[in-house]
C-alpha cells in the first residue's frame, strides 16, 4: 500500500495512492486520525487496508503533495553511510554521522525545491527515508524492522558552502529538503537492502548505488537512535546518500533554478522537483 499527503481544495488531507488517483483517507478516516502520522501512532493501517479496494475519488493534477510527513516530531539525518560517498569525503570515522532537519525545511512531490539565496553550493542527495511505524526505545536490533511503518525517497538537499565543520546549517534552509512521493508500507519491502537507488539531474543520472551499499544498515540504525531518544510514530530517518554528489565531481555540478532532480528508489517510488531560486523575504515594518 502507498500512503500520500497532500492539499485538495485547500484541504489537509492524506490517502491511499493507485495507478488511477487517490482514494482520500481523511474524507473516511479523518474524524478519528487527522493525518498520516496520527493513523501510524494509532497502529490503524489495517483500517486504511481496508478501504484500499474503493474506487480513487481525486485524481493527481488536483492535489498538491505535501511532504509524506509534514509535520515528523524528529527528523534524523545520517551522514556517510555509502561505501563511495566516504571515499569521496576521506572519511574514516566506523561510528554513525548524525545530524538533524527541521520539519519547515521540506516540502512534497512536484514542489519546488528552493535554492538558498546565500549559497552557491547547493547540491544534490538522493537517499532512502525511513518512516517509523511503531514508537519505541531501546530497540534491539533484531526488532527494529517491526518498528518501520514504511519508506520513501528523499533529496537531502544541501548547502555546502554552510556546512563548514557542521552539518546543520548547510541542511535546514526553507523546502531544500524533497519527501516523497509518497510512502510504501514495510509489508511491501521486506528486505530494505536490496533496492536500487538512483538520481537524476536534468535527465543526467547523477548517482547510482543499491541500499546494500549501506554500512549501517536500517536496524542498526534504530538500535543505535534510539538507545539516546524515544523513537515516537512518524519520526523519520533518512539513512544517507550514495556518492556522486556535486560537490566532489571535477568541475562540481551544483543545482540551480530551472533544474529538475529526480530521485528514484526500487518498489517505493520516483520522486521529482524543480529548483527554484529562494524568494527574499521582506519584514512588514512594525508598528
Amino acid at each position: 500500500m502507498k500512503l500520500a499527503s497532500f492539499v485538495h481544495q485547500g484541504i489537509r488531507s492524506y490517502g491511499i495512492v493507485k495507478a488511477d488517483g487517490v482514494i482520500n483517507l481523511g474524507r473516511r478516516l479523518g474524524d478519528r486520525y487527522s493525518d498520516l502520522k496520527s493513523l501510524l501512532a494509532a497502529n490503524a493501517l489495517n483500517e486504511a487496508q481496508q478501504l484500499s479496494g474503493e474506487t480513487p475519488d481525486l485524481s493527481f493534477d488536483a492535489l498538491e503533495f505535501l511532504p509524506v510527513i509534514d509535520n515528523p516530531g524528529k527528523i534524523l539525518c545520517v551522514g556517510m553511510n555509502y561505501a563511495d560517498k566516504r571515499k569521496e569525503f576521506d572519511q574514516h570515522n566506523p561510528a554513525p554521522t548524525l545530524f538533524v532537519r527541521f520539519a519547515d525545511s521540506q516540502t512534497g512531490h512536484q514542489t519546488p525545491v528552493l535554492k538558498p539565496r546565500h549559497s552557491s553550493e547547493f547540491d544534490y542527495e538522493g537517499e532512502l527515508a525511513v518512516i517509523i511505524g511503531k514508537s519505541g526505545e531501546n530497540i534491539s536490533r533484531e526488532a527494529a524492522l517491526s518498528h518501520v511503518g514504511g519508506y520513501s525517497c528523499y533529496m537531502d538537499g544541501s548547502a555546502r558552502d554552510w556546512q563548514h565543520t557542521w552539518f546543520t546549517a548547510g541542511k535546514n534552509w526553507r523546502q531544500t529538503g524533497a519527501f516523497g512521493p509518497w510512502m510504501t508500507t514495510a509489508d511491501e519491502i521486506p528486505d530494505p537492502h536490496s533496492l536500487a537507488i538512483r538520481t537524476w539531474l536534468n535527465g543526467r543520472m547523477v548517482q547510482e548505488d543499491n541500499t546494500a551499499s549501506m554500512i549501517h544498515k536500517v536496524a542498526e540504525l534504530i538500535e543505535y537512535i534510539s538507545t539516546f531518544t524515544r523513537l515516537n510514530a512518524g519520526d523519520v530517518i533518512i539513512t544517507g546518500s550514495p556518492g556522486g554528489v556535486g560537490k566532489k565531481r571535477n568541475p562540481p555540478l551544483f543545482m540551480n533554478a530551472g533544474d529538475r532532480i529526480e530521485v528514484e528508489i526500487e518498489n517505493i517510488g520516483h520522486l521529482s522537483n524543480v529548483i527554484m531560486d529562494a524568494p527574499a523575504l521582506s519584514l512588514s515594518p512594525m508598528h
